[in-house]
């Protein structure tokens, strides 16, 4: 089991807290702790703001509402926001004109590459593109790239995935990122050979900062969690950012402090912190 020492005990809680849920506020199960439901229902009874923050795509809100309770979501690494009652309120699909070109870039640099597209409510891959990955809904749109992205010309794609049989993460990550240039953010989550390309300037940390801002928070009234190189940007962008004992080693080097792993419940430990704090808080 991965450990790791507590984190410094912070002088003040946060106004918001944005967690991933993959590897860090879910347990690598896939399931939510009786330990982590009750810090995160303590949170908000104390008044801090939560905020669910996943590279998950928008079809697996009711899931996440059924599993994790009503919260604020950022789905699809930022590209689809929704509020606690399911209604959506920014949505940040690719461009139209930019989705056929970027995947023939990535597929000429990365030949044999699969592809799969997320849509708000749709997902459609090629034959190729791996089962496994597919998630909490059934597969409604099967066809090459190509095909797909003619039959819907108009469907918006909140976000692409790519996956390679053969070549390493790394390699592949470095090769699509190249390919992709400024007409893509660039990122991996699941530690396979899975890429996802969401729009230009859109991440988990543009969709979070643009949500707290209308709330009137800043950077360092934020505490995040994550444990993947998706969460990178959100880390960066807030006052408290926290590794997972579990994280990889990038994230572990980005974050200001370190907690648990998920399946010690290392997001609930300090949201029992931050909590405490709270009620001790002068009126």
């Amino acid at each position: 089991m991965t450990t790791s020492a507590p984190a410094p005990a912070p002088a003040t809680p946060p106004k918001l807290v944005a967690t991933d849920l993959d590897g860090t506020l879910l347990r690598s199960d896939g399931t939510l702790s009786g330990r982590t439901a009750a810090a995160l229902a303590a949170a908000g009874e104390a008044g801090i703001h939560l905020a669910l923050v996943t590279g998950r795509p928008p079809r697996s809100l009711p899931s996440l509402h059924g599993g994790i309770g009503r919260h604020f979501a950022i789905t699809a690494n930022g590209a689809a926001v929704y509020a606690p009652d399911g209604t959506a309120v920014r949505l940040s699909p690719f461009p139209a004109a930019s989705v056929a070109a970027l995947v023939a870039r990535v597929r000429a640099a990365v030949p044999g590459a699969s592809f799969a597209f997320e849509y708000e409510s749709a997902f459609g891959h090629e034959p190729a593109y791996p089962a496994w990955s597919y998630g909490e809904s059934a597969v409604d749109l099967i066809g090459t790239a190509e095909e797909l992205l003619a039959r819907a010309p108009g469907r918006p794609v909140f976000k692409i995935l790519a996956h390679h049989p053969t070549l390493p993460l790394h390699d592949f990550h470095v090769r699509a990122r190249l390919s992709a240039g400024a007409d893509a953010e660039t990122t991996h989550s699941t530690g396979l050979a899975l890429v996802e390309f969401s729009a230009p300037g859109i991440t988990k940390a543009s969709a979070l900062t643009a949500w707290s801002a209308q709330l009137g928070l800043r950077p360092e009234d934020i505490a995040a969690f994550g444990d993947m190189p998706n969460d990178l940007p959100m880390l960066r962008a807030v006052g408290r950012s926290y590794a997972m004992a579990n994280a990889d080693p990038e994230v572990k080097q980005a974050a200001r402090f370190h907690t648990a792993s998920n399946d010690e419940d290392g997001v609930a430990q300090m949201l029992e912190r931050f909590v405490e704090l709270a009620r001790h808080q002068p009126a």
